[in-house]
């Protein structure tokens, strides 16, 4: 295996996407923009944007409810203070400048970590870290990458008037919308019915498919209407009209059309419930010579291992250069990538087989992977809503086909991947990061997190506000330098309730006793949104929790929670055991493995769990693991063992406790 897919460049430095400073010559605007303050203007008004909504409409007679429904998809009416999203999409309608928007720093790195996590096989052919590579910027760019200057020019405003105004960006979505409309042969007009084919051109200008999943939820979310304050504190709403339906003869059009365009890639058919965009795009299994093979393995889950975990992933890469990795043999793999521009989906390894992707063995033979386009380490570069709902109805279709779970403890981020040894510990990944929108992501999963006891429940939720909660971090573009202030998911953890007091420590992460720090990589005292931990005590408007076998306390004032109340299972050391360890897998005891396949030890970590702490029960298993060192399948084996376990939060990862080692108790009684 070379390297790790979009994994080793995880762990890096990567520049953040810049915002563009390109000059655009000055042009004369005949019609004000309602969202331009004036220089002697006071504090702006909260229904700014709403007016330019209505403004743009009225200017190219585009239904209004179409228009907030297509930027509430893009964006959530969100501007990003002018920042691009990952695909060069700027402002509440999204209008992309892919080449202005995203500097062309190196997206991936070699590196010499192991993303399959199975010492069982020798890694071979791995080269050195170290170098990068850069993204080679085509001379054309796929026409979802550069809608905003056509839009600038339909508008007649200045293309850098579309990246900053936020108004001026909704007035050039509206022309473009406009524009698709009269492409197709329709009629500007009041009836949102008849703007469907629009929708979709709008959506998924290379792809119909895309296209036409991105329209289908826009009238979804105009059906279920919608209100929000955005980020610059704006009113936004668009009000329900549950009897919409788009008009019947342009979605029977559409489907058609997409349809003939989808004509297969390969003889798979990818697995993906029928609301998404979905394509095969195949990964290699292959031997490439030395006895060396790639880029995963086959298998007969669930019937041969349970699949228990999905795990979330950011590419730290371009959907191009991403789906050109995933085609290497010599590289590693995973089951899914989303792009972030509409949300398609490719599909890459069967979910009944294994793919190497979260650094660690056992949770990669009970897990289907799936990688977001995104960076970690750049806060500016947002994800758009049609990627966050797309992934979202992905992750609800395999939760209902493998009964897994909608928990964090089961929906994991790499993050929150074990190290397998403690030698791994350090190089284990960190995506999707601080910044990835866990709340947001469970409510459209079905599942938000809302307080679940009273005081007197034993555990917490982690839940801070996202668009309020802007923690600092370091090193997203240099080692030390703060990043970008922006909303987060998660919360910092002391020794002692002050914001001064230090950081907890990592004795895994930090090995020679170092500080835990706010590098934006830096996971050794991060609690993020989702994550239940034991409450170990409170002092006034701090709460402490029990994590990598110590105290760590944060900030949860009254007035404004980062956490909510919660109850549910605990495991805690036997009466009698001063500690106990943990592991990074759940592998069978010794005695299980047959003649020919090594016994894989199951060494514990470098954390010790008191008497008297508890830690959040995430699941309960049998010790498995999956052999699989060669090419040829029938030598492949699973071995099954007695020994029990039970998944834990330990810190921001999760950890493995022995069944025998451990209490299991409500942790409200």
């Amino acid at each position: 295996m070379r390297g790790s897919a979009p994994e080793d460049e995880k762990r890096f430095h990567r520049p953040a996407l810049r915002r563009s400073a390109t000059a655009v010559a000055a042009a004369v605007l005949l019609l004000p923009l309602s969202g331009a303050p004036s220089a002697h203007a006071g504090p702006p008004r909260t229904d700014e944007l709403q007016r330019a909504f209505t403004d743009a409409a009225a200017r190219f007679h585009v239904p209004r409810s179409v228009l907030l429904g297509v930027a509430y998809l893009e964006s959530r009416w969100d501007a990003h203070g002018g920042a691009p999203s990952v695909s060069g999409g700027y402002g509440p309608m999204h209008l992309t400048d892919a080449r202005t928007a995203l500097a062309r720093a190196p997206e991936f790195s070699e590196g010499d970590e192991d993303a399959r996590g199975d010492g069982a096989r020798p890694r071979e052919n791995v080269p050195a870290g170290g170098a990068s590579k850069r993204a080679v910027v085509p001379a054309e760019l796929p026409a979802r990458l550069r809608t905003l200057t056509t839009a600038a020019t339909l508008a007649g405003l200045p293309a850098e008037r579309l990246r900053t105004d936020p108004a001026a960006n909704v007035l050039g979505g509206a022309a473009l919308l406009a524009a698709e409309q009269r492409k197709l042969g329709q009629t500007a007009g009041s009836d949102p019915a008849r703007w469907y084919g629009a929708v979709a051109r709008y959506g998924g200008q290379d792809d119909l498919r895309g296209g036409r999943a991105f329209a289908d939820e826009v009238y979804e979310v105009m059906r279920r209407g919608q209100t929000r304050t955005t980020d610059a504190g704006q009113q936004v709403t668009l009000p329900a009209t549950p009897e919409l339906t788009p008009d019947a003869t342009q979605q029977k059009r559409l489907g058609e059309s997409a349809a003939r365009a989808s004509a297969p890639r390969s003889a798979r058919t990818p697995e993906c419930p029928h609301s998404v965009a979905c394509e095969s795009v195949p990964a290699p299994y292959e031997e490439f010579g030395d006895g060396d093979y790639g880029n995963h393995d086959k298998a007969d889950r669930p019937d041969d291992q349970r699949v228990s975990t999905i795990v979330i992933h950011d590419t730290e890469g371009s959907w191009e250069t991403t789906l050109k990795l995933i085609k290497d043999p010599t590289y590693v793999s995973w089951h899914y990538t989303i792009r972030s521009a509409d949300g398609l989906i490719a599909q890459h390894v069967p979910t009944k087989d294994v793919a190497w992707h979260a650094g660690n063995w056992y949770i990669n033979s009970h897990s289907v992977g799936i990688e977001h386009e995104g960076f970690l380490a750049a806060p500016d570069a947002w994800y758009t809503e049609a990627m966050y709902r797309t992934s979202a109805r992905l992750v609800k279709y395999l939760s209902r086909k493998y009964d897994v779970p909608l928990d964090r403890q089961h929906i994991l981020g790499h993050d929150n991947v074990p190290g397998t040894t403690t030698a791994t510990i350090p190089g284990m990944h960190t995506d999707p990061g601080p910044y990835w929108d866990w709340a947001h992501y469970f409510t459209l999963l079905g599942k938000p997190f809302k307080a679940a006891s009273g005081s007197h429940g034993g555990l917490v939720t982690i839940r801070p506000h996202y668009e309020r909660n802007k923690p600092v971090y370091t090193g997203c573009e240099k080692p030390g330098d703060p990043c970008a202030p922006h909303g987060s998911a998660a919360v910092r953890l002391h020794t002692a309730p002050s914001k001064s007091a230090p950081l907890v420590k990592d004795a895994g992460l930090h090995p020679d006793g170092s500080d835990s720090t706010k590098g934006v990589n830096d996971i050794g005292a991060r609690a993020s949104t989702g994550q239940r931990f034991a409450v170990a005590g409170r002092s006034g408007d701090w709460t402490a929790v029990w994590y990598l076998g110590q105290k760590a306390w944060f900030h949860n004032p009254h007035r404004a929670p980062t956490a909510v109340n919660a109850k549910g299972l605990t495991a805690t050391p036997k009466d009698g055991r001063q500690e106990i360890p943990v592991y990074g897998r759940a592998y069978p005891e010794k005695d299980a493995y047959p003649a020919g396949v090594p016994y894989q030890a199951v060494s514990p970590l470098p954390y010790k769990l008191a008497a008297g702490q508890k830690y959040a029960v995430g699941d309960r298993m049998t010790g498995d693991y999956f052999y699989a060192p060669t090419f040829d399948v029938s030598k492949h084996a699973i071995v099954r063992g007695e020994d029990v376990y039970y998944e834990i939060q330990l810190g921001h990862r999760v950890g493995y406790v022995r069944a025998a080692d451990v209490d299991v108790r409500r942790s409200d009684s």
